[in-house]
This record gives structure tokens, C-alpha cells and sequence, in this order.
């Protein structure tokens, strides 16, 4: 058995959606230093080209920025052209584009559930379905084409925060990969979720060493998640190494969902 290669995915294709900061940053930056092509999207284009450059710089790999709108329809169809006009074929689509909206039960928008509602679950389904066709044409029995998730430990375990819509776009989302990778098994696609814990980013930010205490504190690992932690469960699972796990929730979270 040749170790290299079994967890290789040198010369892959891969999309990154909401890859400009956070989880996504870290999972694109993981995959690019792993040999993949990279398209990097998000929504703002000046920060989506910074960060597209300074991740090829620091790997050395190969990094597209491509502007995307990833809460519509032709904003999700625009980005699937760019793509499909440059690539025969996609190996590896990760899910990651998203947003939160917190506010008091009683008070609670509807113009923050709907936009975390088209961000964080419809976005993903739809980007899946129109990315089939790439997806399809890059699979095979023994490496199949790899979609993944990004959940949320806010899906396994509910947390202080009053952000409603987003434990139920990520308990979605963790359900939506079951029933995809029931559906797409046949056709050499895998579907599963990562579902993070606390990694610092936009949307996690400690502001205080108490804070940092607190968090840690519920953590069994004794620490929030680093770059690696994210990355490394991406490239097993789009490596040969994961080609039989399908339909999977895997928490990187340190433990906090115990």
C-alpha cells in the first residue's frame, strides 16, 4: 500500500466557496499546499483576491479568486459558468459559504433567517446540484468526487448564543449530506459534513482573556481549533483514503459536543 498516494490529491480540482476568511481559508489554504487547483470564492472581490494571493504565495500552489454571490441563483450559476468555462471536470466541492444572525428570541428577524437560510442551506444544495455535471465527470469508482459540508458543532450541541436560524441551516445541512450521499453513492460522489467547534474567525471572535477561559474551559482538548485541525479532515476525506466514507458527520471540535 502506497501511503503517499492513498492520501494525495496532488493535481485535483477544488472549490472553496466562502473561502476568503475563517474555515474556509483554512481548509483552501490546506488543500493548495496539498497539490490541488484552488478556485477561492466569496463574495467581496478585493478581499476574495487578496486572499487567493497570499495563499498561493504562502504554498506556492495554484489559487483562482473568482467573486461569487453564493445566496442567489444566478449568483450560484455564474460561478458554476466561470468554473465549467476553465475546468473539465470537478473533484472536490466544499460547501463552506455562511453567515449567522443572533438576536433575541422575541425579537428575532425575519430578514436574518431568510439570509441565513439562502447563505447557509439553500446555497449549498443549489451549488451541489449545479456543479453535477463536473462533478460527474470527475468521478470514479476507486477516487470518487468529493462534496463537503460545513456544518457546526451548533448542530450537535446547543450553545449560549441566540442564533436560531443557524443551528437549524446547520442541523440542515448535516441531514441534507445524508440524503445526497444516499442518492449520489451510486454515482461515485461522496457527500459528507465537517462540522467545526470554536476556531477564531469573523464570525468567532474572543474579545477578552476571560472569554478565551471560558471557551477553553469546555473544551477537552484545552483549546480552540487551528488551521490543521480543519485541513487535514478535508484532504482525508478527498483523498483515495476517503473514498468509503459517505454520508458522515465528523465533528472537529475538540470534544465540545461531548
Amino acid at each position: 500500500m502506497d501511503i503517499a498516494s492513498l492520501f494525495s490529491i496532488r493535481g485535483r480540482v477544488a472549490v472553496v466557496t466562502g473561502g476568503s476568511a475563517g474555515i474556509g481559508r483554512h481548509i483552501a489554504t490546506g488543500l493548495a499546499a496539498a497539490g490541488a487547483r484552488v478556485y477561492l470564492c466569496a463574495r467581496t472581490e478585493a478581499k476574495v483576491r487578496a486572499a487567493a494571493d497570499e495563499i498561493a504565495a504562502a504554498t506556492g500552489g495554484t489559487v483562482i479568486a473568482l467573486p461569487a454571490d453564493l445566496s442567489t441563483l444566478p449568483g450560484i450559476a455564474a460561478l458554476v459558468a466561470e468554473v465549467t468555462a476553465r475546468e473539465p471536470a470537478l473533484h472536490i466541492l466544499v460547501n463552506n459559504a455562511g453567515t449567522i444572525a443572533d438576536a433575541p428570541l422575541d425579537d428575532y428577524p425575519e430578514e436574518g433567517w431568510d439570509q441565513v437560510m439562502d447563505l447557509n442551506l439553500k446555497g449549498p444544495f443549489f451549488a451541489m446540484q449545479r456543479f453535477l455535471p463536473l462533478l460527474r465527470a470527475a468521478a470514479t469508482a476507486e477516487h470518487p468526487a468529493t462534496v463537503i459540508n460545513i456544518g457546526s458543532v451548533g448542530a450537535l450541541k446547543i450553545g449560549p448564543r441566540e442564533v436560531y436560524a443557524y443551528q437549524a441551516s446547520k442541523a440542515g445541512i448535516h441531514w441534507l449530506a445524508k440524503s445526497l450521499a444516499r442518492k449520489l453513492g451510486p454515482e461515485n460522489i461522496t457527500v459528507n459534513v465537517i462540522a467545526p467547534g470554536f476556531f477564531e474567525s469573523d464570525m468567532t471572535v474572543i474579545t477578552s482573556d476571560e472569554m478565551r477561559q471560558m471557551v477553553v474551559g469546555m473544551v477537552p482538548r484545552c483549546r480552540t481549533g487551528l488551521a490543521e485541525d480543519v485541513a487535514g479532515a478535508a484532504i482525508y476525506l478527498a483523498s483515495r483514503a476517503g473514498a468509503y466514507v459517505t454520508g458522515s458527520v465528523i465533528p472537529i471540535e475538540g470534544g465540545l459536543s461531548i
